[in-house]
């Protein structure tokens, strides 16, 4: 079994986006070398080992308290937001950019799995969920006579 990445389906928000997406499909990104991912969701690598499933989400620059992981049916969601406020009287902006910053990746389980034995590790900015597969869906091997 593997992780499923789920996306809700969204429209696009610019007209000029919507046009696109008619004329030549969702995937128009790819065509400009883009992997058709949005640029500030975080990269997620996903292991699937012997008794569980790995997931590594990378989040630099957030707090373990600006993330949140939930579990809602078979669905893994996965939320950060985080917001600077760096109000000071001496400074002033000239472009400010990166005030605030948010994502959320959502990730259908496979049935296989502990849903309720969740469990997250967040170091270095790399959040680190461990999701236990159940009993029956461990590989077994078992030894055969040859008659």
């Amino acid at each position: 079994m593997t992780l499923v990445k789920y996306r809700p389906s969204r429209s696009a928000t610019f007209p000029v986006d919507r046009l696109a997406s008619e004329i030549f499909g969702s995937n128009i990104g790819r065509f400009f070398g883009s992997d058709g991912f949005p640029e500030h969701a975080p990269r997620v690598n996903i292991v699937e080992g012997n008794t569980d499933f790995r997931v590594e989400v990378q989040a630099p620059g957030f707090d373990k308290k600006d993330l949140k992981v939930e579990m809602l049916e078979d669905t893994l969601t996965i939320r950060g937001e985080h917001t600077t406020e760096d109000n000071t009287e001496e400074e002033r902006y000239t472009r400010r950019e990166f005030s605030r910053s948010s994502f959320e990746r959502s990730f259908m389980l496979p049935k296989s799995v502990k849903g309720d034995a969740i469990k997250a590790d967040y170091v270095n900015g790399v959040l680190k969920l461990t999701i236990p597969k159940m009993e029956e869906s461990k590989p077994r091997t078992r030894s055969i006579d040859i008659g």
